[in-house]
């Protein structure tokens, strides 16, 4: 994944019932759990996690 990158972010990092859309902004190289994702939504919110929480939007 790379900035710019349209992403489906896992309930379990937003506390929704349902996976949501948001943009790539920032990947992270973090030394201590790996690849960290920071995507933006449509409505402004920020969410970030380990990259296995983000899958590619088709």
């Amino acid at each position: 994944m790379k900035p710019g990158d349209v992403v489906l972010i896992s309930p379990e990092v937003t506390m929704l019932k349902e996976w949501v859309r948001g943009k790539v902004i920032e990947v992270e190289a973090n030394p201590f759990v790996g690849t960290v994702i920071s995507a933006q939504t449509p409505n402004g919110d920020i969410y970030f996690n380990k990259e296995s929480l983000f899958k590619e939007a088709v």
